[in-house]
Protein backbone atom coordinates (compact mmCIF):
# COMPACT_ATOMS: atom_id res chain seq x y z
CA UNK A 1 0.00 0.00 0.00
CA UNK A 2 1.26 3.53 -0.72
CA UNK A 3 2.41 5.30 2.25
CA UNK A 4 2.27 8.67 1.28
CA UNK A 5 2.87 11.67 3.21
CA UNK A 6 1.16 15.12 1.31
CA UNK A 7 0.62 18.73 2.44
CA UNK A 8 -2.67 21.06 1.77
CA UNK A 9 -2.06 20.52 -2.10
CA UNK A 10 -4.32 18.23 -4.67
CA UNK A 11 -2.42 14.99 -4.53
CA UNK A 12 0.60 15.69 -6.27
CA UNK A 13 1.38 11.92 -6.69
CA UNK A 14 -2.01 11.83 -9.59
CA UNK A 15 0.29 14.98 -11.31
CA UNK A 16 4.15 13.45 -11.12
CA UNK A 17 3.62 9.51 -10.30
CA UNK A 18 4.71 8.50 -13.63
CA UNK A 19 7.42 10.96 -13.71
CA UNK A 20 9.03 9.89 -10.49
CA UNK A 21 8.74 6.39 -11.66
CA UNK A 22 11.02 7.10 -14.85
CA UNK A 23 13.01 8.87 -12.27
CA UNK A 24 13.68 4.63 -10.69
CA UNK A 25 11.37 6.00 -7.83
CA UNK A 26 8.97 2.89 -6.47
CA UNK A 27 5.75 4.87 -5.69
CA UNK A 28 3.80 2.12 -4.95
CA UNK A 29 5.99 0.99 -1.97
CA UNK A 30 7.87 3.84 -0.90
CA UNK A 31 6.94 6.84 0.97
CA UNK A 32 6.93 10.19 -0.41
CA UNK A 33 6.08 13.62 1.23
CA UNK A 34 5.83 16.82 -1.11
CA UNK A 35 6.59 20.09 -0.11
CA UNK A 36 5.65 23.20 -2.28
CA UNK A 37 8.23 25.65 -2.77
CA UNK A 38 8.06 29.35 -3.50
CA UNK A 39 9.86 32.02 -5.25
CA UNK A 40 8.98 31.75 -9.35
CA UNK A 41 6.23 32.89 -11.11
CA UNK A 42 6.41 30.71 -14.16
CA UNK A 43 6.32 27.16 -12.43
CA UNK A 44 4.57 24.68 -9.67
CA UNK A 45 8.09 23.12 -7.95
CA UNK A 46 7.94 20.78 -5.19
CA UNK A 47 10.46 19.15 -3.10
CA UNK A 48 10.13 15.01 -2.93
CA UNK A 49 11.49 13.62 -0.04
CA UNK A 50 11.52 10.01 -0.10
CA UNK A 51 12.62 7.81 2.90
CA UNK A 52 16.20 7.00 3.02
CA UNK A 53 17.43 8.69 -0.19
CA UNK A 54 18.14 12.10 -1.45
CA UNK A 55 15.31 14.44 -2.02
CA UNK A 56 14.75 15.54 -5.45
CA UNK A 57 12.70 18.35 -7.07
CA UNK A 58 9.84 18.48 -9.47
CA UNK A 59 8.61 21.42 -12.14
CA UNK A 60 6.21 21.67 -13.95
CA UNK A 61 5.52 24.60 -16.47
CA UNK A 62 2.25 26.66 -16.32
CA UNK A 63 0.51 28.39 -19.11
CA UNK A 64 -0.81 31.44 -16.96
CA UNK A 65 1.91 32.68 -14.47
CA UNK A 66 1.08 33.87 -11.44
CA UNK A 67 1.34 37.23 -11.65
CA UNK A 68 -1.57 40.09 -11.73
CA UNK A 69 -1.14 40.74 -15.21
CA UNK A 70 -2.20 38.04 -18.08
CA UNK A 71 1.04 36.76 -19.03
CA UNK A 72 0.48 33.24 -20.87
CA UNK A 73 3.24 31.31 -22.19
CA UNK A 74 4.14 27.83 -24.13
CA UNK A 75 4.62 24.99 -21.33
CA UNK A 76 7.11 23.31 -24.28
CA UNK A 77 9.51 26.39 -22.34
CA UNK A 78 10.19 23.27 -20.13
CA UNK A 79 11.67 20.69 -22.65
CA UNK A 80 13.75 23.95 -23.30
CA UNK A 81 14.94 24.37 -19.88
CA UNK A 82 16.18 21.05 -19.88
CA UNK A 83 18.05 21.18 -22.74
CA UNK A 84 19.80 24.46 -21.85
CA UNK A 85 20.87 22.65 -18.29
CA UNK A 86 21.96 19.50 -20.13
CA UNK A 87 24.16 21.56 -23.05
CA UNK A 88 25.53 24.26 -20.05
CA UNK A 89 26.52 21.20 -17.55
CA UNK A 90 28.20 19.86 -20.48
CA UNK A 91 30.31 23.09 -20.95
CA UNK A 92 30.84 24.75 -17.52
CA UNK A 93 30.29 20.97 -15.53
CA UNK A 94 28.15 20.99 -12.25
CA UNK A 95 26.88 24.80 -13.43
CA UNK A 96 22.93 23.64 -13.38
CA UNK A 97 21.46 20.48 -11.49
CA UNK A 98 21.40 17.21 -12.97
CA UNK A 99 18.09 16.03 -14.94
CA UNK A 100 16.60 13.21 -13.66
CA UNK A 101 13.69 12.18 -16.15
CA UNK A 102 11.40 14.41 -18.28
CA UNK A 103 8.33 14.23 -19.45
CA UNK A 104 7.98 16.88 -22.12
CA UNK A 105 4.45 16.34 -22.94
CA UNK A 106 3.16 17.51 -19.54
CA UNK A 107 5.84 20.19 -19.51
CA UNK A 108 7.78 18.97 -16.01
CA UNK A 109 10.79 17.44 -14.92
CA UNK A 110 12.41 16.04 -12.15
CA UNK A 111 16.08 17.09 -11.42
CA UNK A 112 18.23 16.50 -8.31
CA UNK A 113 16.96 19.02 -4.82
CA UNK A 114 20.28 21.39 -3.61
CA UNK A 115 19.28 21.97 0.37
CA UNK A 116 19.95 25.63 1.15
CA UNK A 117 21.97 24.62 3.88
CA UNK A 118 24.97 23.70 1.55
CA UNK A 119 23.37 25.95 -1.66
CA UNK A 120 22.28 29.39 -0.27
CA UNK A 121 20.87 31.55 -2.64
CA UNK A 122 22.28 34.59 -3.76
CA UNK A 123 19.54 36.43 -3.58
CA UNK A 124 19.24 35.84 -0.41
CA UNK A 125 22.86 37.01 0.65
CA UNK A 126 22.77 40.25 -1.40
CA UNK A 127 19.48 41.26 0.42
CA UNK A 128 21.30 41.08 4.02
CA UNK A 129 23.82 43.31 2.28
CA UNK A 130 26.73 40.10 1.86
CA UNK A 131 28.17 41.25 -1.36
CA UNK A 132 31.20 39.23 -2.55
CA UNK A 133 33.05 40.19 -5.66
CA UNK A 134 34.63 36.97 -5.96
CA UNK A 135 31.24 34.84 -6.16
CA UNK A 136 29.99 37.83 -8.40
CA UNK A 137 33.50 37.05 -10.45
CA UNK A 138 32.30 33.58 -10.70
CA UNK A 139 29.15 33.66 -12.09
CA UNK A 140 30.37 36.23 -14.83
CA UNK A 141 32.78 33.50 -15.99
CA UNK A 142 30.92 30.66 -16.20
CA UNK A 143 28.14 32.54 -18.09
CA UNK A 144 31.23 34.18 -20.89
CA UNK A 145 32.19 30.21 -20.97
CA UNK A 146 28.69 28.96 -21.71
CA UNK A 147 27.85 31.64 -24.45
CA UNK A 148 31.46 31.01 -26.17
CA UNK A 149 31.09 27.50 -26.14
CA UNK A 150 27.69 28.05 -28.04
CA UNK A 151 28.76 31.34 -30.24
CA UNK A 152 27.94 30.88 -33.77
CA UNK A 153 27.08 26.89 -33.46
CA UNK A 154 24.43 26.30 -36.24
CA UNK A 155 23.36 23.09 -34.55
CA UNK A 156 22.17 24.73 -31.36
CA UNK A 157 20.67 27.62 -32.96
CA UNK A 158 18.64 25.01 -34.56
CA UNK A 159 17.77 23.21 -31.48
CA UNK A 160 16.93 26.85 -29.74
CA UNK A 161 14.65 28.43 -31.92
CA UNK A 162 12.35 29.87 -29.52
CA UNK A 163 12.12 33.68 -30.90
CA UNK A 164 8.64 33.56 -30.09
CA UNK A 165 8.96 32.13 -26.31
CA UNK A 166 11.33 34.71 -25.99
CA UNK A 167 9.14 37.56 -27.09
CA UNK A 168 5.95 36.27 -24.84
CA UNK A 169 8.47 35.38 -22.18
CA UNK A 170 11.08 38.42 -22.11
CA UNK A 171 10.77 41.13 -24.37
CA UNK A 172 6.77 42.01 -24.33
CA UNK A 173 6.37 41.96 -20.16
CA UNK A 174 9.75 43.85 -19.60
CA UNK A 175 10.29 45.68 -22.51
CA UNK A 176 6.91 46.56 -24.54
CA UNK A 177 4.38 46.75 -21.43
CA UNK A 178 7.38 49.12 -19.90
CA UNK A 179 6.26 51.38 -22.76
CA UNK A 180 2.98 51.37 -22.65
CA UNK A 181 3.28 52.91 -19.41
CA UNK A 182 6.11 55.07 -20.41
CA UNK A 183 4.74 55.82 -24.09
CA UNK A 184 7.54 58.84 -24.74
CA UNK A 185 9.98 55.41 -24.85
CA UNK A 186 7.67 53.76 -27.30
CA UNK A 187 10.43 54.21 -29.91
CA UNK A 188 13.10 53.99 -27.74
CA UNK A 189 11.76 50.01 -26.54
CA UNK A 190 10.77 49.01 -29.96
CA UNK A 191 14.58 49.77 -31.34
CA UNK A 192 15.95 47.85 -28.17
CA UNK A 193 13.50 45.08 -28.75
CA UNK A 194 14.42 44.91 -32.60
CA UNK A 195 18.08 45.08 -31.96
CA UNK A 196 17.82 42.32 -29.36
CA UNK A 197 15.48 40.07 -31.75
CA UNK A 198 18.48 40.45 -34.75
CA UNK A 199 21.82 40.00 -32.70
CA UNK A 200 21.90 35.87 -32.71
CA UNK A 201 25.10 34.51 -31.48
CA UNK A 202 24.86 32.30 -28.64
CA UNK A 203 22.62 30.53 -26.10
CA UNK A 204 20.81 32.57 -23.92
CA UNK A 205 19.73 31.46 -20.56
CA UNK A 206 16.89 34.70 -20.41
CA UNK A 207 17.07 34.80 -16.15
CA UNK A 208 20.21 35.52 -15.01
CA UNK A 209 18.76 36.76 -11.62
CA UNK A 210 20.16 36.20 -8.56
CA UNK A 211 17.24 34.49 -7.37
CA UNK A 212 18.16 31.48 -9.68
CA UNK A 213 21.73 31.37 -8.73
CA UNK A 214 22.77 29.37 -5.52
CA UNK A 215 26.31 29.70 -3.76
CA UNK A 216 27.55 25.83 -4.53
CA UNK A 217 30.43 24.52 -2.05
CA UNK A 218 32.43 24.69 -5.58
CA UNK A 219 30.85 26.81 -7.92
CA UNK A 220 27.30 29.12 -9.16
CA UNK A 221 24.47 26.80 -10.11
CA UNK A 222 22.68 28.16 -12.37
CA UNK A 223 18.10 27.10 -12.26
CA UNK A 224 15.47 28.15 -13.92
CA UNK A 225 16.24 28.19 -17.82
CA UNK A 226 12.32 28.11 -19.02
CA UNK A 227 13.56 31.27 -21.25
CA UNK A 228 16.17 29.51 -22.81
CA UNK A 229 16.75 31.58 -26.53
CA UNK A 230 19.20 31.22 -29.14
CA UNK A 231 20.03 34.92 -29.16
CA UNK A 232 21.54 38.15 -28.53
CA UNK A 233 24.25 37.55 -25.71
CA UNK A 234 23.63 41.44 -24.19
CA UNK A 235 20.35 40.14 -22.74
CA UNK A 236 22.16 37.71 -20.09
CA UNK A 237 24.63 39.71 -18.62
CA UNK A 238 22.22 43.19 -18.63
CA UNK A 239 19.26 40.84 -16.67
CA UNK A 240 21.82 40.10 -13.87
CA UNK A 241 23.59 43.87 -13.78
CA UNK A 242 20.40 44.77 -13.67
CA UNK A 243 19.85 42.87 -10.95
CA UNK A 244 22.92 43.89 -8.78
CA UNK A 245 21.86 47.67 -9.28
CA UNK A 246 18.15 46.94 -8.05
CA UNK A 247 19.60 45.36 -4.72
CA UNK A 248 21.20 48.56 -3.57
CA UNK A 249 18.09 50.15 -2.55
CA UNK A 250 17.01 47.29 0.41
CA UNK A 251 21.31 47.08 0.96
CA UNK A 252 21.98 50.64 0.69
CA UNK A 253 24.97 49.69 3.61
CA UNK A 254 26.70 46.97 0.42
CA UNK A 255 26.23 49.86 -2.32
CA UNK A 256 29.87 49.83 -2.62
CA UNK A 257 30.18 45.89 -2.73
CA UNK A 258 27.50 45.54 -5.11
CA UNK A 259 28.96 47.90 -7.50
CA UNK A 260 32.11 45.99 -6.92
CA UNK A 261 30.54 42.77 -7.70
CA UNK A 262 28.86 44.62 -10.91
CA UNK A 263 32.29 45.59 -12.01
CA UNK A 264 33.44 42.06 -11.57
CA UNK A 265 30.70 40.15 -12.90
CA UNK A 266 31.31 41.82 -16.29
CA UNK A 267 35.39 41.66 -16.20
CA UNK A 268 34.93 38.29 -16.14
CA UNK A 269 32.57 37.84 -18.44
CA UNK A 270 34.07 40.24 -20.97
CA UNK A 271 37.15 37.97 -21.01
CA UNK A 272 35.42 35.40 -22.41
CA UNK A 273 34.45 37.08 -25.10
CA UNK A 274 35.31 35.66 -28.41
CA UNK A 275 32.40 36.18 -30.70
CA UNK A 276 32.19 39.88 -31.27
CA UNK A 277 33.94 42.96 -30.49
CA UNK A 278 33.98 43.49 -26.71
CA UNK A 279 32.78 47.44 -27.29
CA UNK A 280 29.84 46.69 -29.40
CA UNK A 281 28.51 44.11 -27.05
CA UNK A 282 29.34 46.41 -23.72
CA UNK A 283 27.02 48.98 -26.00
CA UNK A 284 24.18 46.66 -26.27
CA UNK A 285 24.58 45.79 -22.86
CA UNK A 286 24.75 49.19 -21.63
CA UNK A 287 21.83 50.26 -24.11
CA UNK A 288 19.63 47.88 -22.41
CA UNK A 289 20.03 47.83 -18.97
CA UNK A 290 18.10 51.14 -17.93
CA UNK A 291 15.28 49.66 -19.72
CA UNK A 292 15.09 46.16 -17.96
CA UNK A 293 15.81 48.56 -14.63
CA UNK A 294 12.76 50.57 -15.60
CA UNK A 295 10.44 47.40 -16.09
CA UNK A 296 11.50 45.59 -12.77
CA UNK A 297 9.50 48.78 -11.70
CA UNK A 298 6.82 49.28 -14.09
CA UNK A 299 7.01 45.98 -16.31
CA UNK A 300 4.67 42.94 -16.29
CA UNK A 301 7.34 41.73 -13.13
CA UNK A 302 8.07 44.51 -11.15
CA UNK A 303 10.62 43.52 -7.77
CA UNK A 304 9.25 42.76 -4.61
CA UNK A 305 11.77 44.14 -3.15
CA UNK A 306 11.18 47.68 -3.38
CA UNK A 307 7.95 49.29 -1.59
CA UNK A 308 8.78 52.84 -1.07
CA UNK A 309 7.27 55.34 -3.87
CA UNK A 310 9.97 57.51 -3.08
CA UNK A 311 12.56 54.76 -4.11
CA UNK A 312 10.16 53.65 -6.91
CA UNK A 313 10.33 57.29 -8.35
CA UNK A 314 14.35 57.06 -7.68
CA UNK A 315 15.09 54.11 -9.99
CA UNK A 316 12.09 55.57 -13.09
CA UNK A 317 13.80 58.57 -12.97
CA UNK A 318 17.32 57.30 -13.32
CA UNK A 319 16.60 54.78 -15.53
CA UNK A 320 14.58 57.01 -18.33
CA UNK A 321 17.33 59.41 -18.05
CA UNK A 322 19.66 56.81 -19.42
CA UNK A 323 17.03 55.57 -22.01
CA UNK A 324 16.90 59.28 -23.20
CA UNK A 325 20.55 60.02 -23.18
CA UNK A 326 22.36 56.66 -22.93
CA UNK A 327 26.11 55.86 -22.88
CA UNK A 328 27.95 52.96 -23.82
CA UNK A 329 30.23 52.34 -20.86
CA UNK A 330 29.06 50.28 -17.86
CA UNK A 331 31.80 51.26 -16.02
CA UNK A 332 30.03 54.75 -16.29
CA UNK A 333 26.80 53.21 -15.46
CA UNK A 334 27.15 52.08 -12.17
CA UNK A 335 29.42 54.82 -11.04
CA UNK A 336 26.21 57.47 -11.55
CA UNK A 337 24.02 54.33 -10.09
CA UNK A 338 26.66 54.70 -7.06
CA UNK A 339 26.04 58.53 -6.93
CA UNK A 340 22.56 58.48 -7.21
CA UNK A 341 22.66 56.45 -4.07
CA UNK A 342 24.23 58.71 -2.23
CA UNK A 343 21.86 61.43 -2.72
Amino acid sequence: MRNIKKTSSENQLDVFGSLLSSAGIDIDREEIKFTPLTGGVSSDIWRVDITGKPSLCVKRALAQLKVEAVWFAPISRNSFEVAWYNTANDLVPGISPCIRAHDPGKGMFVMDFLSPDSYPLWKDRLLEGNADPAFAHSVGKALGQIHAGTADNAEIADRFKTDNAFFDLRLEPYLKATAQIHTQLTDRMQHLISVTQTNKHVLVHGDISPKNILIGPKNPVILDAECAWYGDPAFDPAFCLNHLMLKCIPARTAVTELALCFNAFFEAYKSQITWEPVYKLEQRIAHLLPALLLARIDGKSPVEYIHLDEDKRRVISFAIKLLIKSTDKLAEIIHLWQEEMRL
